[in-house]
């Protein structure tokens, strides 16, 4: 019995350093305004709006995308928005396989993907970097995409229980 696990969490340098430049910008405006009129607002309220900016903008961190295969199938599970793994049986499945794809043009980005604000043909991706992903194809015509940054390895246990499918 094989069995394929990773996690991936949002750590790319480049997301890092917007997300840094994102916090710091709207901050220094309202200490800056506060620092021309303090009587506009309190101290309360400026540490305030300094905690909830930094702490909406570190959720991201939070996010993790979690993947197993194994004998029963493909589980998945992408914190906060799934607390339990999400099993793909492998006889729900038509296909799978391990493929290159454009995030951005196919699927709007990185994330939790898909559905009614985009290409519905492509299905949904659950991705969090990169451009490989382990593509489903499931029987009753949906389709899924999870990201993994382990394409050999994912490639060879989905090869080793390819004879449960069909």
């Amino acid at each position: 019995m094989r069995i394929f696990k990773e996690e991936q969490r949002f750590n790319q340098v480049w997301l890092i350093i917007l997300l840094i430049v994102s916090a710091i910008v709207p901050i220094s405006i309202y200490v800056k305004e506060y620092l021309d009129d303090p009587s506009k607002s309190s101290d309360l309220e400026l540490t305030g709006l300094i905690l909830v900016v930094i702490i909406v903008t570190g959720l991201i961190f939070f996010f993790k995308l979690t993947t197993r295969i194994d004998e029963k199938g493909i589980h998945y599970k992408f914190f906060p928005f799934h607390w339990n793994f999400k099993i793909i049986k492998w006889v729900e499945i038509d296909k799978a396989y391990v493929r290159t794809y454009d995030p951005i043009g196919e699927y709007g980005g990185w994330g939790l993907k898909g559905g009614i604000l985009w290409n519905k043909s492509k299905g949904k991706a659950i991705n969090v970097s990169g451009d490989i992903g382990i593509q489903l194809i499931l029987k009753n015509g949906k389709k899924l995409l999870i990201g993994t940054q382990k394409q050999d390895e994912a490639k060879s246990v989905i090869a080793t229980y390819k004879q449960k499918l069909n």
